[in-house]
């Protein structure tokens, strides 16, 4: 039976090495052309205004020759190329990611090189930056996202700050009413943010007033729980945590959340907090100046009329919008809520409140929609130029964002 078995094994080990020697030769032919690897840049501090002149080196560390070598450049919205090279094409891509291709009519043999110079300039508003850079294997174009050694990618962490601060609202309304405040994170600049994957996300922080209930919360904003999100939008929460799904805070963006709260039986003169962070409550290492990042909102609760019951009357903001009810359990019937004026874009928008739908409000220069966004957000520093922003729903925390590029400095990854 020992026999039989070693001379069953035998045939066994046989017939495979007769199956794996043609896949064998295969890959050993694959192997075979042109590899083509290029050098790394310098990661020094890239400085603001600054014109950055390096170089990169392609090397065939191949067998075979390489026929040209066609060269892509990548870089994201707070860098720009300083002048357009002879050989290259130039484009920006619809998330404003610029890209340089250039080929070059070289052969390069087995162990041969040759070096292409590269400039960059360093925009004012760089911050969190990325460079993509390099060749295909063979010296073709390169696919983006590429992670071989012929295809790098660059974190960059220019030599600047970003301030954010909070934004706080006021309200008034009897208990029973249903009133809506607006919490919202500005980026006084200098610098923009792209960040989806450090623990620098840029968010702003809600705590809901005592004596009040969230009734209804922005798709952007998830509660809160130890030490990060602890699940999707719900209302009913003590406190939220709230970012655009994009991550994208360009200079003067403020993007605003509305939420609709109802004023309990009892309560009192409140307000709570807004606080500029991060994602996870750790204050972001890029903003050097913390005085701003924290704001009020704060709720003028006012007695019932007399005889009308607990949820009859009016409320209404104190930045001179008004919500009319009439019921007598305290809501708004007709859900009108007309606020004041917003000049964040630079223009005057009216802001006329929904049908009790909240969210984060969104403003290029037109009518603003979906409630009060005026009130102690104008008293906050925001310049007249200032652009709301709004996301238009948010999924998990760490979603893609709008580049396809790894942009952080602790825990890079990729970002669309």
């Amino acid at each position: 039976m020992r026999h039989r078995i070693s001379s069953v094994s035998a045939v066994a080990a046989a017939l495979l090495a007769v199956t794996l020697a043609p896949a064998v030769q295969a890959q050993a032919a694959d192997a075979a052309g042109p590899s083509l690897v290029v050098s790394e840049l310098s990661s020094d501090p890239w400085k603001p205004g600054e014109v950055r002149t390096d170089s990169l080196t392609f090397t065939n560390q191949g067998d075979a020759p390489a026929d040209g070598v066609t060269m892509r450049l990548r870089i994201t919205r707070g860098l720009a190329f300083p002048e357009h090279a002879a050989g290259c094409t130039y484009s920006t891509d619809s998330d404003q990611v610029s890209v340089a291709v250039c080929h070059y009519d070289k052969v390069l043999e087995p162990g041969q090189h040759f070096t292409a110079p590269v400039d960059f300039k360093v925009l004012p508003k760089a911050l969190l930056e990325n460079v993509e850079y390099g060749t295909g294997t063979a010296g073709g174009d390169p696919a983006s996202g590429s992670t071989d050694t012929s295809y790098r990618s660059l974190p960059v962490t220019a030599d600047n700050t970003a301030d954010l601060a909070a934004v706080g609202d006021t309200a008034k309304g009897k208990p029973g009413d249903q009133v809506t405040v607006t919490a919202g994170l500005r980026n006084d600049g200098p610098g923009w943010i792209d960040d989806n994957t450090s623990d620098d996300q840029p968010a702003v922080m809600v705590d809901i007033p005592e004596g009040t209930t969230a009734v209804e919360v922005p798709k952007d904003c998830m509660p809160f729980g130890i030490d990060g999100p602890s699940g999707p939008s719900a209302p009913g929460k003590r406190k939220y945590v709230c970012l655009p799904p994009e991550h994208i805070y360009e200079v003067g963006s403020l993007n605003a959340y509305k939420f609709v709260l109802r004023i309990e039986k009892g309560a009192k003169d409140t307000s709570s907090e807004v606080k500029a962070t991060s994602v996870y409550d750790i204050h972001p290492a890029f903003d050097k100046n913390p005085s701003n990042d924290k704001a009020k909102l704060t709720l003028d609760v006012t007695d019932p009329a007399p005889g009308n019951g607990s949820g009859s009357g009016s409320s209404s903001s104190t930045n001179g919008s008004s919500s009319t009810g009439g019921s007598s359990s305290g809501t708004t019937t007709d859900g009108a809520h007309t606020g004041g004026t917003a000049t964040q874009s630079g223009t005057h928008a009216q802001s006329t409140g929904g049908t009790g739908t909240s969210g984060s409000t969104s403003t290029t220069g037109g009518a603003t929609t979906g409630g009060d966004a005026t009130g102690t957000m104008a008293s906050t520093g925001a310049s007249s130029n200032t652009p709301l922003l709004t996301g238009a729903g948010v999924a998990a925390v760490a979603a893609g964002g709008a580049l396809v590029f790894a942009l952080r400095r602790r825990n890079a990854a990729k970002v669309q």
